[in-house]
């Protein structure tokens, strides 16, 4: 492979344009949106379904999570008026364990990133 094609690459990367819509000439743009995007949370959000007993779901929140009844109470109470709840935020592969826990629960869980 010739000095030339295995250049573009790295010439693009350098050009990367920033969000504000300059030019970096560095590559760092792309370096600092990844690095944001690591430091926010991920969150475990569990949604209203019509099959769960209220009740139920203030079992799963309590023998999971390790909440207090109250808490649980509360949190079970915004997913039924309000149709979500985020019941835990941290790093992605553990906002995916609880996601998966909650699946084996037979609630209805997905994730998402903290927004800023």
């Amino acid at each position: 492979m010739s000095p030339s094609r295995c250049a573009a690459p790295r010439a693009a990367l350098a050009s990367s344009a920033h969000p504000g819509g300059t030019e970096t000439g560095t590559g760092t743009a792309l370096l600092e949106r990844e690095e944001l995007s690591v430091a926010r949370p991920w969150q475990v959000v569990v949604w209203n379904d019509p099959v769960n007993l209220m009740s139920y779901v203030s079992y799963v929140f309590r023998s999971y999570f390790g909440f207090s009844q109250d808490k649980a109470h509360r949190l079970m109470l915004q997913v039924h008026e309000e149709g979500r709840a985020v019941v835990a935020a941290g790093p992605r592969e553990e906002a995916e364990r609880h996601v998966q826990a909650m699946h084996g629960y037979g609630l209805w869980a997905t994730l998402q990133q903290e927004q800023t």
